[in-house]
């Protein structure tokens, strides 16, 4: 999907509106009647904004109906139904499985970090307006054990096809569960950055009370270089959602305060990830409405900000990996060509490196080719 200005602009006002940095007043110029407000609503769901942009409109119709008019009353009707039941409803239920998690770990005296997805949510301003998805946890060193209680008590399989996780279903969700933070097999800079990850991971000072049970949080370093680094993964590999870098966004106006920004941008410069890390904070602060004031100091050539920020919105790969393998593999290939330049701004090590580091890593789990 190319969009044009008009649409663009649009689409930020209104997430803009959603998120609660922007009036109605500051983003009147912004919209236009002619805004198509059905690939509005195509382009919320791709980016994982569906609540949020609705948050939006719903402000917007407060102070301007005949912009939202042309907005079908049915889809508008669906676009609800669609929030209720894929958000709020399914909000509950997340939060219901992780706190029963919590619980059947306690009673064998296994502690539970959360990661990303509540972790994540719990610093949006309506926290059941975040997508969910995985449960991601990690346990201080007891995964092995964490997996063996769920298996043998609860008679769950427990797949292990996977790099640095194993995976479960538990209450109608999936569960990572991870032994290590980052796919070390995949490209060398993970080494280093999972020993760093794995030495901030057995701090269990950070918790709160979940529906009675205790859960435990990572600490702001922590869930900056994880956040960081996981996006930047997906990124160069395939692609990223604005709704990551809202996680992103939201953690740092939350605990950005708690963040040793000397030692995290250090960490960045070392890992060849400082780049991707002042485009992102770019496009927090001036496509998403954040504060300049929140990030250290901005730093970034604008051609490269704009052309990572179209990537966001239109993929050049967006569409989905073939599943048959004699497709799959030269679709793979033809997408890692053509991220060459994703990935300068992620990594320090060469493409051929990486490339390497990637085959002997399927490999290893043939289930991941």
């Amino acid at each position: 999907m190319t969009l044009d200005k008009k649409t663009r602009d649009s689409f930020f006002a209104v997430v803009r509106l959603g998120l609660g940095k922007n009036t109605p007043e500051q983003i009147r110029n912004e919209i236009s009647d002619e805004t198509d407000w059905l690939i509005i609503k195509s382009l919320s769901e791709r980016q994982g904004l569906v609540a949020v942009v609705l948050d939006g409109i719903d402000v917007l119709s407060t102070s301007n109906k005949e912009l939202t008019a042309l907005l079908p009353k049915q889809t508008r009707i669906e676009w609800i139904g669609l929030v209720m039941q894929q958000y709020e409803h399914r909000f509950n239920s997340y939060i219901q499985a992780i706190s029963d998690l919590a619980k059947f770990y306690g009673a064998h005296n296994v502690k539970m970090m959360v990661l990303k997805g509540f972790a994540c949510a719990i610093n949006w301003p309506r926290p059941n307006h975040r997508p969910c998805g995985d449960i991601d946890i990690w346990q201080f060193g007891q995964q092995r054990q964490a997996d063996e209680l769920v298996q043998n008590e609860m008679g769950i399989r427990i797949d292990k096809s996977h790099h640095h996780h194993t995976v479960f279903n538990w209450r109608g969700f999936v569960v990572e569960n991870h032994y290590d933070f980052l796919n070390i097999h995949h490209h060398k800079s993970n080494v280093g950055l999972e020993s760093i990850l794995k030495e901030l991971g057995k701090d269990d000072t950070h918790c709160m009370d979940l529906m009675g049970e205790r859960l435990f949080l990572p600490s702001a370093n922590l869930h900056a270089l994880f956040l960081l680094r996981h996006s930047m993964s997906n990124f160069a590999s395939t692609r990223v959602m604005l709704r990551q870098l809202l996680d992103w966004a939201f953690l740092v106006e939350r605990h950005g305060k708690e963040i040793d920004w000397d030692w995290l941008e250090g960490v960045l410069e070392k890992y060849g990830m400082k780049r991707l890390f002042n485009i992102f904070n770019a496009i927090c602060v001036s496509d998403l409405g954040f504060d300049l004031n929140l990030f250290p100091r901005i730093q970034f050539d604008p051609d490269i900000k704009e052309k990572v920020l179209n990537d966001i919105l239109s993929p050049t790969f967006d569409s989905k990996t073939p599943a048959n393998i004699i497709c799959r593999i030269p679709f793979k290939i033809r997408r890692w060509k053509a991220n060459e330049w994703k990935h300068r701004l992620c990594y320090n090590e060469s493409m051929w490196s990486a490339f390497w580091s990637g085959v002997w890593s399927h490999l290893q789990k043939p289930s991941s080719i």
